[in-house]
């Protein structure tokens, strides 16, 4: 009986995971994929590693650390990959 509510629980968590992710305002249908975004961004000098990219207010912010250990954020337009 255990192994049931335990099995009925995690499929309840797996499909209202799926619908929780949906929610709020998503990239533009022509926006550029953001492996070319973060392409674009290893790509500048002195990058070291990136740390966080977020999607707020319909754009992308990609916060990054250089070789210095400077940190950097950038926003960048989800249509151009060019930053804002």
């Amino acid at each position: 009986m255990s192994r049931l509510v335990l099995a009925t629980g995690v499929a309840v968590l797996f499909i209202g995971g799926s619908a929780f992710a949906a929610d709020g305002p998503l990239p533009p249908p022509n926006a550029k994929k953001l492996s070319e975004i973060i392409a674009k961004v290893e790509q500048r000098n002195d990058f070291r590693y990136v740390e966080e990219v977020d999607w707020d207010s319909g754009a992308y912010t990609v916060t990054y650390y250089t070789t210095d250990k400077a940190k950097v954020e950038i926003t960048y337009d989800p249509v151009t990959a060019e930053p804002k």
